[in-house]
């Protein structure tokens, strides 16, 4: 399948400025705000951004593109971290951010509808007087439709799970400009192939989401923290995996290495013992949060921790999370004036301390100073590889050194990526990760994307 389909740029121009006008952008500032990520891959831009207020504006972008085969690229926030918005095919960016409407909320059923350009912490807002709340936090504020197409999850994946479990239905436009919707608002059904899970996920390169039905909960009546700092990663990754088979309904479980707390430590002026460090939130009842911590503060104190310490109010639990609120801005303080590789991987719990340990290892031996940070309670961890640009030698000392940390997670039986996704950078990754499974997922963009215009080169 070739990545780059050949089309007129001015014939599709001069079609999408009569349907659109001034929503049609050629400016050069503007296509290079369009053309990448947060990721360390070079800018690619599109030849022409298109911004989309409604579903029917976007079936008919897509209707002209597809005629004129010319590549789509959807833009929700632009914060993903493998490419995914890169237009290294040029074509047309469609620009989802101004569907940003709330549609309908219905807290009787527990759900929301929304349009894809929607942001997580404007939801949140939205649904402050409600009781109720949306759990998927993946840490940047994405739009949720963005979300969705990417499969992203987060810190509260352990409790709630990721988006894949929480989208009940979306509204899709496929390559052809059709509309499509897939899933419904019951809680469970047996019809048919299950093509909304085929499509969350699926980086753009299926269709493009343009609202979406996503389950709600109630908003816990107590929220509390805790942090413990351990001995070693194997003793706190121990004490979690007891922790989870006891049943504790943790809400977040954060692991920080020994490096990540000196960095904080070292930007934020904070005095963290040096030692890997969990952090926790519990939710429930204040009778249930204050076991849950009590049965944890016990687990850990077990299994080599070093002094649990819990918060209720506000200001504390904002104090206790402090250092993992700044680990980023800490781990860039450490390497001034470089550009970061930000990679994660998610192997089995049983696996996770090993895994840390070997990576650990591999980057001490390559002079490569990266933090490990991660959730811990799903096996999910994340680095930032630091480069100067314009280094090249650097740049390809990370990519090896992130190259082999996916490889030591396949072998554990894991996954090059927990919740970046593939997009650019993990291709081939993908490809070792399933190598009995690519001729179906081929076979699959062949038949919905036979022209190979949906986000061309990401993926597959």
């Amino acid at each position: 399948m070739s990545v780059k389909p050949s089309f007129d740029v001015e014939a599709i121009t001069a079609e999408l400025q009569q349907l659109l006008g001034d929503r049609l952008s050629t400016s050069q500032a503007v296509r290079d705000q369009h053309g990448q990520d947060e990721s360390f891959h070079p800018c690619a831009a599109p030849d022409l951004v298109a911004f989309a207020h409604t579903t029917e504006d976007v079936a008919a972008i897509v209707s002209l593109c597809a005629r004129h085969k010319t590549p789509i690229v959807a833009f929700g926030a632009g914060t993903s971290l493998e490419g995914h918005v890169n237009a290294i095919a040029g074509g047309v960016c469609i620009d989802l951010s101004q569907m940003d409407k709330v549609l309908q909320v219905r807290s009787e059923d527990m759900d929301v509808t929304v349009q894809a350009g929607v942001k997580r912490r404007q939801l949140e807002e939205y649904l402050r007087d409600t009781g109720l709340h949306f759990p998927v936090d993946p840490g940047a504020d994405a739009t949720l439709g963005g979300m969705a197409a990417t499969g992203a999850s987060g810190t509260t994946t352990l409790r709630y799970g990721a988006m894949r479990e929480n989208v009940l239905a979306l509204k899709v436009v496929m390559a052809d400009g059709s509309i499509v919707e897939l899933g419904g608002r019951a809680r469970k059904s047996s019809a048919g192939y299950d093509l909304l899970h085929l499509i969350i996920g699926s980086e753009g390169t299926l269709g493009i989401i343009t609202e979406l039905t996503l389950r709600l909960y109630g908003r816990p009546e107590v929220e509390a923290s805790g942090v413990c700092a351990f001995d070693s990663v194997q003793n706190m990754v121990d004490a979690v995996t007891l922790a989870i088979q006891c049943e504790i309904p943790l809400a977040r479980m954060e692991l920080m290495d020994e490096l990540a707390i000196y960095a904080v430590n070292h930007y934020a002026g904070l005095d963290n013992e040096v030692a890997p460090t969990l952090f926790l939130e519990f939710h429930g009842t204040e009778i249930s949060v204050a076991e849950d911590q009590r049965r944890f503060a016990e687990i850990a104190d077990e299994l080599g921790g070093k002094g649990f310490k819990a918060a209720s109010s506000p200001e504390a639990r904002k104090k206790l999370w402090q250092a993992r609120h700044e680990a980023l801005y800490a781990a860039k303080a450490l390497n001034p004036g470089k550009k970061g590789l930000i990679t994660d991987v998610c192997v089995p719990i049983s696996q996770l301390a090993q895994s840390i340990a070997d990576t650990r290892k591999d980057f001490d031996e390559h002079g490569i100073i990266a933090a490990a940070i991660g959730h811990v309670g799903d096996g999910n961890y994340h680095t930032t590889l630091w480069v100067e640009p314009g280094d090249d030698e650097a740049l390809k000392t990370v990519i090896d050194a992130s190259r082999r940390m996916v490889e030591r997670a396949i072998a554990a039986g894991g996954t090059c990526t927990g919740e970046h996704g593939i997009g650019i950078g993990k291709r081939l990754f993908l490809q070792a990760e399933h190598p009995s499974a690519m001729a179906m997922m081929r076979t699959i963009k062949q038949a919905l994307d036979p022209d190979n215009i949906m986000n061309p080169g990401k993926v597959i």
